[in-house]
């Protein structure tokens, strides 16, 4: 599997090739913080489609897999909101810029993202997006080949801005900006306040073994399953593997051993067959499948705006926007009953809400 992750390089690249800028200066750093708070964000529409499609009753596995990744990007996105601000920053998220058309890329990468029902396609994007980065893989600031290497990228600045200038003149944020002591559910990772050096390398820490595994190269991330208090937690690449091949990984698997565990259960006959990649302009003005698609996006562009509140000082905002994200539920899957010609059905499109739009 290494030997795979290794081919999945851009080919051509140039390793003696000049890398992208350090992160070598404050005003750089929070620039980085606020690409990942867009990178967090970026995977939540794609995770939301898949998880919309999946008839729960009949594809239970499938649920708890997508659900409880789609979980711990939230608690992802919070903790990147919280790195932005222990250094100064402001996290923004109802703009524009947070939902351009899908498809789409990742921010400053080459990663593409689409809206997809759940399904083999769906299952290929979602491990190159959780792709563990290879062996001896450079930090990347820019133009990033996997998330852990964009990750590494910000720590080695963090460790360099602290050398540099001192922790008290790097963390200046304030400390009642911070979202913490919140439980996610469906996930065992905690949200953190972060305050100095060692709470912001945990934080990035807790992002990627969350994604990629732990000591890059475990399948595990260093939790329990809170699922299956028995089992150890399988990072978000892995878990997807388990859906693609079948099997569950278990203790003493590896990635080069592949899981060989229990079956896990998958019926691709029990998706619902949404329209990939949605447009408001596929639908006539007016029409059932148009308005109720509006309306999704005013309630998702409420969402986007809760969340910016609750990370500019009104944290407890945060619980509200969960509430949010439950009535973001019922109206994907009342648009998922809509039929959107072709054989397939409305979904959700993501696009944002413009201010003079709002009501």
């Amino acid at each position: 599997m290494e030997e795979d992750l290794m081919n999945d390089l851009e080919p051509g690249r140039d390793s003696t090739a000049p890398g992208p800028a350090p992160i070598d200066t404050l005003d750089s750093l929070r620039e980085h913080l606020q690409w990942a708070i867009e990178l967090e964000h970026a995977t939540l529409p794609p995770y939301l489609c898949a998880l919309y499609s999946l008839d729960a009753e009949r594809n239970p596995d499938a649920v708890e897999v997508v659900g409880s990744v789609f979980a711990e990007e939230m608690l992802h996105l919070a903790l990147a909101a919280n790195l932005l601000n222990a250094v100064g920053g402001r996290p923004r998220l109802d703009t524009p810029g947070m939902l351009p058309p899908y498809p789409r890329r990742l921010p400053h990468s080459a990663l593409e993202l689409s809206l997809l029902p759940f399904g083999p396609q769906a299952l290929e994007m979602f491990l190159r997006l959780e792709q563990p980065a290879p062996p001896g893989a450079p930090p990347e600031s820019e133009g990033y080949e996997t998330i852990g290497q964009f990750y590494d990228a910000i720590e080695r600045g963090l460790r360099h801005l602290c050398e540099r200038l001192g922790e008290r003149e790097v963390f200046s944020g304030d400390p009642a900006r911070q979202v913490s002591g919140t439980h996610f559910r469906h996930t065992a990772g905690m949200l953190f306040a972060v305050e100095d050096l060692e709470s912001a390398l945990g934080a990035l820490e807790e992002i990627v073994e969350q994604g990629e595994g732990t000591s890059r190269g475990q399948v595990w991330d260093g939790d329990h399953d809170v699922f299956h208090p028995d089992r150890d937690e399988v990072a978000h690449y892995f878990r997807f593997e388990e859906l693609k091949l079948g099997r569950r990984y278990r203790r003493g698997d590896s990635p080069k051993s592949g899981p060989t565990g229990e079956p896990i259960a998958v019926n691709l006959a029990a998706v619902r067959p949404m329209r990939p990649d949605p447009r408001l302009s596929d639908h006539a003005p007016g029409s059932d499948v148009r308005t109720a698609q509006e309306e999704f996006n005013r309630t998702y562009r409420t969402l986007l705006n809760q969340l910016e509140q609750a990370f500019n000082g009104d944290p407890k905002l945060l619980g509200t926007a969960v509430g949010t994200m439950y009535g973001l539920k019922g109206q994907a899957a009342a648009l998922m009953l809509l039929p959107d010609g072709g054989g397939t059905v409305a979904g959700p499109t993501f696009e944002y809400v413009p201010l003079d739009s709002r009501p």
